[in-house]
């Protein structure tokens, strides 16, 4: 196939790419539609820890040289390699562990009973917005020090619009041509110049802001403290700078954990007996916890969020029979992964109960991907899944909007549901 239609055709239909790909091809296979020319997928375990663990120089991220790059830039976290991903890294993950965790977990769960309150009854609406509208209070919380939603007008505010829009304009058809025109540009071109401008000056009005707040040094919020870090020769960092590890921020804490929330609701109301389940374990408080865990565990392994994730190897690297040359790029399907029936029985059906008395394992779940390039906010991530799924499976008697399941539509490097987890909501508990 040529490498266009390639492209077009893993970008729109991944899941069906990649699973007939290691059909017809086998566990290890190339293919002309990824970053730079040909890219070896690999769905193996052992594939995965050899390039997790790898020293980081042997092993940098393909993001770097993927469409998001555009998107958040040069230097943030997610595109940067070496030493400045690690410092990157050191700097920021605090922000999102031990104590922090416990500071954002009432925030998630105020939000969480203000948005659904506001939930109408009888009447078909998707979930995912509605997540979304959670996750941007936590993350704008976190990120901006702002306890529920910015007041409107605001320059946080314009921000949490303009983030919005690009999501939503990211799923239309010239998006899917901005992408591919993007890929390998270090510098956002055509339509995408456009849409990212927007965001751009909304984002640089916050941070002018924030400079002049008079008690910058007393807040705790991650912006506060990129103004207050210098780099090694005791610079300040950069609009520029801060500018691409907000965009990240925001971009990743904002989508990904909205649609995992999205994705689990789709699979709950689309598989009645781990539905009942998890309402009766959550309401009769019988084992809530270890059944909220599972259907996580579960959400994650069947629809992972991220499907692939990428490194570009400095050296030979052998998977499995193959000896793969210096500078060649590497993928592990993550959707391949979790579907190895060799790792998890009956992979195609939706059964939380699998991870009763299991912990996932390190090479084989990776939703979060693995490593030095480990999601930084997966813990944030796990406790806003536990405490949004826990409240929603209390209070809420959903059910689907319609019996067929919804297919993945691709946006950007996500996997979503379709028609963003359309429900219905019959009644309400306090």
């Amino acid at each position: 196939m040529p490498r266009l239609l390639q492209l077009i055709h893993f970008s729109q239909r991944q899941i069906e790419f990649v699973f007939r790909a290691r059909r017809e091809l086998g566990e290890v296979f190339k293919m002309n539609a990824g970053i730079s020319g040909s890219v070896v997928v690999t769905s193996h375990p052992d594939h995965a820890r050899s390039l997790f663990t790898a020293k980081p120089g042997s092993v940098p991220s393909l993001t770097g040289e993927s469409a998001l790059r555009p998107i958040v830039g040069p230097d943030s976290v997610l595109t940067t390699n070496g030493e400045a991903h690690l410092r990157q890294r050191r700097l920021l993950l605090p922000s999102f562990h031990g104590d922090a965790i416990d500071r954002y977990t009432d925030r998630i769960r105020d939000a969480t009973e203000r948005e659904i309150d506001t939930w109408p009854i009888g009447t078909p609406f998707a979930l995912a917005p509605r997540m979304q509208a959670i996750t941007m209070q936590v993350i704008m919380s976190g990120i901006f020090g702002i306890d529920g939603a910015p007041a409107r007008g605001t320059p946080e505010h314009r921000l949490a619009s303009a983030i919005k829009y690009l999501t939503i304009a990211s799923t239309s058809w010239w998006a899917k041509i901005a992408e591919i025109a993007n890929t390998n540009h270090p510098e956002p071109v055509g339509l995408n110049r456009i849409a990212i401008g927007g965001l751009d000056r909304a984002i640089f009005a916050v941070i002018d802001g924030r400079r002049c707040a008079e008690d910058l040094q007393d807040r705790d919020d991650i912006l506060s403290l990129l103004l207050a870090v210098t780099d090694e020769d005791g610079r300040p960092l950069g609009d520029r700078q801060i500018r691409d590890q907000l965009v990240t921020l925001l971009l990743a804490g904002f989508e990904t954990t909205a649609n995992s929330l999205a994705w689990a609701w789709e699979r709950l109301l689309r598989t009645p007996e781990a539905h009942d389940v998890l309402i009766s374990a959550v309401r009769d408080d019988n084992d809530a916890d270890e059944h909220v865990d599972a259907t996580i565990y579960e959400t994650m392994r069947c629809r992972p969020v991220v499907p692939i994730v990428g490194r570009r190897v400095a050296t030979a690297w052998q998977l499995g029979d193959y000896v793969l040359p210096a500078s060649t790029a590497i993928a592990v399907s993550i959707l391949l992964l979790h579907h190895r029936e060799d790792l998890y029985a009956a992979p195609f059906s939706f059964r939380p109960d699998r991870w009763h008395g299991r912990t996932p394992g390190t090479y084989e779940w990776i939703p979060f991907g693995g490593g030095t390039r480990r999601c930084l906010g997966a813990t944030l991530a796990m406790a806003e899944q536990r405490i949004v799924l826990n409240t929603m499976a209390r209070r809420l008697d959903l059910r689907a909007d319609g019996p067929e399941p919804e297919h993945a539509q691709h946006r950007n490097v996500t996997m979503i549901p379709a028609h963003g987890a359309r429900a219905i909501l019959d009644h309400r508990r306090s």
